[in-house]
């Protein structure tokens, strides 16, 4: 993450009135906060998080304890909502799709906040986004499913001669209608479309040599806890498959990926510990409208398009938040 967009994340929450924590710290109260991740220990993301409930007056140790757990594995999240569950915290923060089902399972009193979970209405988290209704509440990913053919679009615009491309969905959930949009705009874009499954090293190497085996000059990344977790290894195999890739978060791009354009997941992480804020504060879940990511970025690795001999145009630089040479 680079100095300007981690200011920026920051500026909105440094605004805000830390009345509430200084008054239960006051108190002597210590609010549990269950933190349920399938990325890595001390990740960028949990970073912001952190620092953006310390801009809202929460620091560990003194009014808050926060319970993290990891699994890199999507059957891993399920016994660990359970175990946070059991432990008794106030309140459980949960990022992806498969980490929102586990809470879902896991609890249906205990408010849950879940982070960038595209369209949560369609995996059955809450019954409406403007009207939850229930203990769940959080920051969708989706702001439309367009997303997803726009992305086709740029990848589209900076390799010209494009035919075949590998979509790359994740088995751990269900994206029927991320599938559709990124058909239409296959369709449209006169593309041929070649599904493959995200899975785990060593998998997925031979799913990836098996696509560029079958003609896939790039790869199309359907965002998922898996892809966020291997987004090292999908820039590494990308690139030595000589595949342009387009990923669902920046991240993947300053991991050596070609393009990304996607919601910011810092951006995310900032509103998510806002929701924590207001839920402890005593406002319910359920009257809690799920909130859809304001802040969009188009990053390119400029050093990844030499290495595959590609010429990005000026116009989509021009058009990119950040710029990787």
């Amino acid at each position: 993450m680079n100095r300007r967009m981690f200011l920026g994340v920051l500026t909105g929450s440094l605004l805000a009135t830390p009345g509430l924590a200084e008054a239960q710290q006051a108190a002597g109260k210590v609010w549990r906060i269950g933190y349920l991740s399938p990325g890595e220990v001390h990740n960028p993301i949990e970073q912001v998080f952190d620092q953006s409930l310390k801009a809202l007056g929460y620091v560990e140790g003194q009014n808050i304890r926060l319970e993290r757990r990891y699994s890199r594995q999507p059957d891993g999240l399920p016994p660990l909502a359970v175990e946070l569950d059991n432990l008794g915290v106030d309140i459980l923060v949960v990022w992806s799709p498969a980490g929102a089902l586990a809470a879902k399972r896991a609890t249906s009193q205990r408010p849950v906040v879940f982070l960038a979970v595209g369209d949560p209405v369609s995996f059955g988290l809450v019954p409406s986004e403007t009207k939850p209704g229930s203990n769940l509440t959080g920051i969708s990913f989706d702001v439309s499913q367009e997303i997803y053919a726009k992305s086709l679009q740029l990848l589209k615009e900076t390799v010209p001669s494009l035919r075949r491309v590998a979509l790359l969905v994740s088995a751990e959930v269900s994206m029927p209608k991320s599938r559709r949009m990124v058909q239409a705009a296959a369709q449209e874009l006169k593309l041929e479309l070649q599904d493959i499954v995200l899975a785990p090293p060593p998998e997925l190497e031979v799913v990836i040599r098996n696509a560029k085996n079958q003609g896939a000059q790039a790869l199309h990344i359907l965002p998922s806890g898996l892809a966020y977790v291997f987004r090292q290894q999908l820039a590494d195999l990308a690139l030595f498959h000589r595949l342009a890739s387009i990923h669902p978060f920046r991240e993947g791009v300053e991991a050596g990926g070609l393009l990304s354009y996607a919601p910011s997941l810092a951006g995310i992480a900032e509103r998510g510990a806002a929701y924590v804020d207001k839920i402890l504060q005593g406002s319910k879940p359920g009257d809690l409208p799920v909130e859809q990511p304001t802040k969009f970025e188009l990053v390119i690795n400029l050093k990844t398009a030499k290495a595959l001999g590609l010429t990005i145009p000026q116009s989509l630089l021009q058009r990119a938040d950040q710029v990787i040479e």
